[in-house]
């Protein structure tokens, strides 16, 4: 799978209060239409006004739950990138929002491959193979134990498993 060719003109809004974050982020996409913005009344105003194949938002700095529920309420596939809001909470509240994925920054540089995932399901949330993909650092950050002290994840993993049994 070659996430360059799959994410080829996609466009793409990504929201971030960091600069650096949002050159970077295109510079992994160079091969979207990205457009950028730094705040959440910008964001807003791009939301309410343009059609998104997919949006990438921060969460702390620019209000990015927001941001979501506009994004999932608009239909366009949201993926939550974010660093200070690497935490259990925030993992369920984005899941419950309704993205489609939620990344570390810190993998960021493989944000290509998990977008290119995205576009080939359609934009459906492929959170099973998010857990398979990420379940050590979410261990390693969390605890090792994170998913069954919470009784949502409890609840959500035999969801899935059950879901991929009727897909299998």
């Amino acid at each position: 799978m070659d996430p360059s060719h799959i994410l080829k003109d996609k466009v793409v809004l990504v929201v971030d209060d960091e600069p650096d974050v949002l050159d970077t982020v295109a510079d992994i996409l160079d091969t979207c239409h990205i457009t950028k913005a730094r705040d959440f009344e910008t964001a807003r105003q791009y939301l309410m006004s343009f059609t998104y194949d997919i949006v990438i938002f921060d969460i702390m700095g620019v209000n990015g739950f927001e941001l979501l529920k506009m994004a999932v309420k608009r239909g366009f596939p949201a993926v939550m990138l974010t660093a200070y809001a690497l935490t259990p909470q925030a993992l369920e509240k984005s899941i419950r929002l309704g993205a489609v994925s939620f990344l570390p920054k810190e993998k960021m540089s493989e944000l290509d491959d998990y977008l290119a995932d995205i576009v080939l399901t359609g934009s459906k949330p492929r959170w099973g193979r998010l857990f398979e993909k990420l379940g050590d650092l979410f261990s390693k950050r969390f605890g090792s134990d994170w998913n069954e002290r919470n009784k949502f994840f409890k609840e959500f993993e035999e969801t899935l498993k059950m879901k991929e049994k009727d897909d299998g």
